[in-house]
């Protein structure tokens, strides 16, 4: 197979990155699949059938450039991103390629933006991090609700997750994440990200059905409050959780997703629901659909193919709000995701987002 218009993922044994394969495969893209492991690489590429191996660790720069030699574009799939993205993008700036990830990790997205922009910049190559649920699909909401403007006063971005069956990924990032921080909690206000001891609060907020009213931790910090913030005006971003996607996300022995259709997704539902105030008005956008770690690979695939095919707005390390038509964005990931653009309120004087406290 001709790897000339190929897209390595990197990290591909990965769940996620088995998402991310299969739809690259679906959508007829040349494949190159990468990663530490090398045994595992050739027993899932003999399910695959077409596509081509090339192992390479993160510690090994020229085995790296071998694995992005030739290629169109890599997407890093393989965490803790505080090890791997700095790496990766480096082998995909040397090779002049773009560069997108699923990284859900704060700091690691924030120390993609300040490490790696001006050598991108000066590359004229996109990269793209937190390209996934968390990060790139709250960020692209948010600027569709925007409808154009580059400023809000407030955004609030609430996740509600009827269940949360971590990955092994997952739970190995939260460990990087939990220990860079020294156990303290994020926000971004006042234009910057701050760290603070202060206990949890739970709220409500009134998702779409099916999920409907539910209790929500404030400020479950999410990788929005990094890209949104790379490219709108807004001094405050806060994300929210579900009670219960928290509770399983915090037990220790929460089993891992288990596949109950055809395309491997798990029965996990989701709803992503943002509220910006702007001018005095507050405006919403809603994506609705299954499986968090499933729905990042078209998130992830369509941002290589519209980098790929010229649709992109600029060049260096760029959000998915920044880089992309938002809006167009969004409607393309139909069916995998159901979104509702936009919805607006009456208008506001500011104050609380439309939560209840418990």
């Amino acid at each position: 197979m001709s790897t000339a218009a190929a897209v390595v993922v990197y990290g591909a044994t990965g769940h996620t990155g088995r998402f991310v394969v299969a739809e690259l495969l679906r959508r007829g893209v040349s494949t190159v699949v990468s990663g530490r492991n090398a045994e595992r690489l050739e027993e899932l590429a003999a399910e695959w059938g077409e596509v081509v191996v090339r192992a390479a660790g993160v510690d090994d720069p020229d085995a790296l450039d071998r694995a992005l030699a030739g290629a169109a574009a890599v997407i890093n799939c393989a965490g803790p991103f505080a090890v791997t993205a700095g790496p990766v993008v480096e082998a995909a700036l040397r090779a002049g390629i773009p560069y997108v990830d699923v990284a859900a990790e704060i700091e690691a997205n924030a120390a993609t933006f300040a490490d790696h922009a001006e050598a991108a910049r000066r590359a004229g190559v996109a990269v793209v991090p937190a390209m996934a649920f968390y990060g790139g699909l709250g960020d692209l909401l948010v600027t569709a609700a925007l409808e154009g403007r580059t400023a809000a006063d407030e955004v609030h971005v609430a996740y509600g997750l009827d269940s949360w069956h971590p990955t092994e990924g997952t739970r190995a990032a939260g460990a990087v994440s939990h220990e860079r921080r020294a156990g303290r909690r994020v926000r971004f206000a006042d234009g910057a990200l701050r760290y603070h001891d202060d206990e949890p609060r739970r709220v409500h907020w009134d998702f779409p059905e099916p999920l409907g009213r539910r209790p929500v931790i404030a400020e479950f910090t999410m990788a929005d409050v990094v890209t949104v913030p790379s490219h709108l005006e807004v001094p405050e971003v806060r994300t929210y959780m579900s009670v219960e996607a928290a509770g399983d996300l915090a037990a220790q022995d929460t089993p891992a997703p288990e596949a109950v259709d055809a395309l491997g997704r798990s029965a996990q539902l989701f709803a992503v629901d943002v509220l910006v105030r702007a001018d005095g008005v507050e405006r919403r956008a809603t994506a609705r659909g299954q499986d968090i770690y499933a729905v990042t690979a078209p998130l992830a695939v369509e941002a290589v193919q519209r980098l790929l095919s010229g649709r992109a707005r600029t060049t260096g390390v760029v959000s998915a709000g920044a880089v992309f038509d938002a809006a167009d964005f969004l409607r393309a990931l139909a069916p995998h995701v159901s979104v509702d653009l936009p919805a607006r309120a009456a208008r506001t004087r500011g104050g609380a987002a439309p939560v209840g406290t418990s």
